[in-house]
């Protein structure tokens, strides 16, 4: 029987933006991220970048009720799990230790 080596996690530059953006706003829905990250997240990226960091367990989302009078569809909401805030704060905190002058 082979070995099984526990998974280790990583985090893109994506997603480490995706968790600074949530930091200062959650839960939000995948288009404001979009436009809170000022072009660095683009519309047909996002939601598989999303999928992904909540299959790692970096976020977790819900379907909220559908904005007010809009007869639009409910939205997908997100927002940052505790491993997701250690995460960003381990990599804030590595950052700040090898590149001083970005503190």
């Amino acid at each position: 029987m082979a070995k099984s080596h526990p998974r280790v996690l990583t985090v893109s530059p994506k997603e480490l933006l995706v968790l600074q953006l949530l930091a200062r706003q959650q839960p939000a829905y995948g288009l404001q991220l979009v436009d809170a990250s000022r072009g660095r997240l683009k519309r047909g990226t996002v939601y598989v970048t999303l999928g992904r960091m909540e299959e790692k367990g970096f976020i977790t989302s819900h379907l909220d009720d559908p904005p007010p009078g809009a007869g639009g569809m409910p939205r997908r909401m997100y927002q940052a799990t505790a491993l997701g805030t250690r995460m960003l704060a381990t990599w804030s905190s590595g950052a700040k230790r090898l590149v001083p002058e970005f503190a």
